[in-house]
Order: C-alpha cells, then structure tokens, then sequence
C-alpha cells in the first residue's frame, strides 16, 4: 500500500459534495480519482479547501490551510504551481492539468517546472499537444478522465426517446451558436423538439461566480425562446443529471478550444445518448463520427446532423447501441491504475 496525497487549492469541495450540488469537471475528477485509489488499497490524502476534516468512502480529507503531510509515495499536485513545491519529500511528484496547457509558459510555472521536473499529466491527445516540446517536464504522461460508474448502467434498446436534445456545458461554450442554430436550421425542420440546456454558474464555484453577469447574458438569450422549444434548467447534480440523460434524444455540443476531455459529452456517451460536435479541443476524441453520433465540419453540417438523430428512430438506435458498446472501460478505475503505474 502506497501513500497518495493530492492537493488542490481551487474552489470549496469535499468527498461529499458530488452528492449536493451540481460540481465542475475538474472537482468531479479529482472526487473520483481519489475514491478509486483508495479502493484499490492506497491511504489517500486530499488537501484542499474543503470547510472541515472528514472521512469519506477511505478518503481522509482536511483543509490545506492546516498544513501538508510529510511525505507521500505520490504526490498529485493539482493544477495549481503554488502546490508543487509543497512536498519535497515526496517519492515522486506529478502535475495534474486539466486546461490547455499553453498557461504554464508563464516564469511561474517555468521556473519550478524547470527546478523540480514532475510528471505532467495530460488527458488526451489535444491536450498534450498544447504544451511545446521544448517546455521543461519530468515526463508527459497521457491519462484520460475516467467516467463516473453512475453513468455507466443505462441499459440498452429502450424506446426511442422523444425529441428532446439536451446541454449540459459551459454557457459560455458556444451556447449562444447553438442556440441561433436551434432555431434558425434545427427546431423549424422537427417543430415538435425540445432544447433542453442544465447550465448556469452555480456549477463552476467562484470562478462561475466572477462570470456570473456574462453567463447570464446567455440564458436571458436561452428564455426568450421558449416558444421555440428551448428548456433552461438548473444544473443538476450527478444523480439528476443521470434521469435527464435517460429521457435524451441528443447531446448538442459545438465544443471548445479550451475544452481538454469533455465530460459532459463523455458522460451523455456513456448513458447511450447520441452527440453532434464539431471538431474543436477534444470533443472529437469523445465521439466516433457516424457511429456514436457526428462529429461535423460546419454548421449546416452540425444542423443536418442534430435533424436526423431527432427524427430518425433507426438512425438513434443503431448509434445509442454503439455508443453503450464503447463504454466497457471508460470507468475511473483504469484512470486510477494509470496513476498507480506512477508510484515509484
């Protein structure tokens, strides 16, 4: 058994929180991440910002303000460059980063990357890709994110769902586009679809809060279009979000340049739930074009695309089966070995 301590100095989270309230991507990660590694035998440690120590599902977690353990097997320094020289002791230490990476050429990070040469880990392709070849590591390494196993029991061959499309991203993603898109190209050929939109700035913390005026600039946009069957909705958390994906035709997501795995389309996957996207960031690496759903050049092609899948029974079956088939290990549980593989 190893020691694992990861440490995160972003918004207010704990083990308990996925349960309560709607949780950005990075926070839900690193939930899961750690859960897994304690399942497989590790003592875990978070610090970070959470209110309180606690105990939760073998995870030991307490405030970072109240000081670092003095050692660990591995230590997970997420995102942030403060948290790398944390824990010098450490047996090996890793960089876990979850934006394009093109922000650590800043004499910040340079400057400890260069001295203390950590693992940096990536979550796919695209990502990796964002950081030069001639930027300072101790090793790239690629893990994606691993699917929470909450979405992975949708059973398959259910009936076609009505027309309901679905976004459960960022406002500030493309929702506008989508949105004119709605109802310029899509919703005037299938009069009877639903947009339905879970997003808002409860779900991103602080960082959602300080955009908070720009996000609602958004959705003022998405209700002015109820009567062309576009849903706000609030952000749910996991559980809710998982009935929602059960009643869903589609997933409609242009993606994002910033967008480094895309949960959001991964968990839609994983529930069977067909996604129209363009290739921009990673969303492509989320979808098998044709098979479970398009990934689209153009948005006429993106409009076509969404018609389709509302509209056509044969069409949703055949890419809501393939999708299910994908799904075989997309858990967490591979992402947590991956990282076990990184213990010295």
């Amino acid at each position: 058994m190893a020691r694992i301590v990861l440490a995160d100095d972003g918004i207010r989270f704990d083990g308990t929180t996925l349960a309560t309230r709607p949780l950005g991507g990075v926070e839900t990660s690193v939930i899961l991440l750690v859960r897994e590694l304690a399942r497989l035998g590790h003592e875990v440690l978070v610090r970070n910002k959470c209110e309180r120590p606690l105990r939760h599902e073998g995870v030991e977690w307490a405030p970072i303000g109240d000081g670092m353990p003095d050692q660990a097997d591995l230590y997970i320094a997420n995102r942030g460059d403060g948290l790398l020289p944390l824990m010098p002791k450490a047996r090996r230490t890793v960089f876990w980063v979850h934006n394009p990476a093109r922000y650590l050429l800043k004499w910040r990070y340079l400057s400890k990357l260069w001295s203390l040469r950590p693992a940096i880990v990536f979550l796919g392709a695209y990502h990796a890709g964002t950081y030069p070849r001639w930027a300072p590591d101790g090793g790239r390494v690629v893990i994606p994110y691993g699917i929470a196993d909450e979405f992975l029991v949708a059973e398959p061959d259910p009936p076609p769902p009505p027309p309901r499309a679905v976004f459960t991203s960022n406002p500030l993603r493309s929702l506008d586009w989508l949105l004119d898109l709605w109802v310029k190209r899509i919703q005037p050929e299938v009069p009877d679809a639903e947009l339905h939109l879970f997003s808002g700035a409860a779900t991103y913390g602080g960082v959602g809060a300080a955009k908070a005026a720009e996000m609602e600039a958004v959705l003022k946009h998405a209700r002015a279009l109820a009567r062309s069957g576009v849903v706000l909705r609030d952000p749910l958390p996991k559980a809710g979000l998982i009935e929602e994906l059960r009643a869903a035709r589609a997933m409609l997501y242009r993606g994002d340049v910033n967008e480094t795995f895309c949960l959001a389309v991964g968990e839609a996957q994983a529930m069977g739930v067909p996604a129209v996207v363009q290739d921009l960031g990673s969303v492509g690496e989320r979808v098998s074009d044709n098979e479970t759903g398009f990934v689209t050049p153009d948005a006429a092609s993106f409009a076509r695309a969404a018609v389709r899948l509302l509209s056509d029974d044969d069409l949703w079956r055949r890419q809501h089966r393939a999708a299910l088939k994908g799904r075989s290990g997309l858990g967490w549980g591979r992402a947590a070995r991956a990282f076990e593989e990184l213990i010295p």
